[in-house]
């Protein structure tokens, strides 16, 4: 959904980084959602996490280290360290969700091959380019798009019809609420780094059409390996589920094709879409459940 909101207030305003009280060692049920097809596609977002944020990680440090120390500068800086302390706080916490869902004999693929893509990435074509961190940084912004557009979804939802985890299992829901807030809170940073240090709109485009299909595919194939482990990839009932998460009147494509193709937009900034009061609400009502960090 497209607003209005004011695309430079995000640099006007610090990050929390919050410690979540919840404790995964007891572990959770397969199906913790209530449903075959969500609680794995959940769960293939989660074993792309711990790789996928330390990269978001250090594009934001690279890009940090490239800004010149300035009044003008600063503001982006503090945040730019904020989501780094944000993003490692849900690196870890995933990594201790994947380590349960291993117990339960999910088999982590995509981590592993988003690693290998990565490092050859890093000694080709982002080691050979004098704007290296640039397209990190583009890779980036495009990638924490898709994660606030599911984090929106997740907290618009609550309480009405279409909420995914209307029926989630403690701890999990929590956690992602949480993380969905967390991820509408910094959805900008990247993509204002980015900006900040010359990026130019063509190369996000062509970074943006690349995380679109990567994204997808990548995505599909985790939540395939994970529903045939788990023995509910041949049930008529795990595709409908999917059809309508994905496609249905709640789905994630139904509700966000517009904001998908709005990233292409030459005046795009992120504060265009999404419900930043959502974020907040959440976290103001659930200030017993996490705790700042240094506080």
């Amino acid at each position: 959904m497209l607003n209005t909101e004011n695309t430079n207030n995000t640099a006007q305003q610090g990050l929390t980084v919050r410690r979540l009280l919840v404790d995964l060692s007891k572990g959770f049920d397969k199906h913790w959602s209530g449903d075959a097809f969500t609680s794995n596609y959940f769960n293939a977002l989660s074993m792309s996490f711990p790789v996928g944020e330390q990269f978001f990680i250090d594009a934001v440090k690279a890009g940090m280290a490239e800004l010149p120390d300035t009044a003008e500068n600063a503001p982006l800086k503090q945040l730019s360290r904020d989501f780094i302390g944000q993003e490692a706080t849900h690196r870890h916490l995933h990594g201790l969700y994947n380590a349960q869902l291993q117990k339960q004999g999910s088999i982590n693929h995509w981590g592993p091959r988003t690693e290998r893509r990565l490092v050859k990435a890093r000694e080709t074509y982002f080691s050979k380019s004098n704007s290296g961190h640039l397209h990190e940084l583009a890779v980036t912004a495009a990638y924490e798009h898709f994660t606030s557009l599911f984090g929106d979804q997740t907290l618009q939802s609550i309480g009405k019809q279409g909420d995914w985890l209307a029926n989630a299992q403690e701890p999990l829901q929590t956690l992602w609420r949480w993380h969905a807030a967390e991820e509408s809170e910094h959805k900008a940073v990247a993509f204002d780094l980015y900006i900040r240090l010359g990026g130019n709109h063509r190369w996000r485009m062509r970074w943006y059409r690349y995380v679109v299909i990567q994204f997808g595919l990548d995505v599909a194939r985790q939540t395939l390996s994970n529903l045939w482990r788990d023995g509910s990839l041949f049930k008529l009932s795990t595709w409908i589920s999917g059809a309508n998460f994905i496609f249905g009147r709640h789905g994630f494509m139904r509700r966000n094709w517009h904001a998908i193709w709005v990233y292409t937009r030459p005046d795009f900034h992120p504060n265009q879409v999404g419900h930043a009061d959502l974020s907040s609400q959440w976290l103001q009502q659930h200030a017993h459940q996490w705790v700042a960090v240094g506080k």
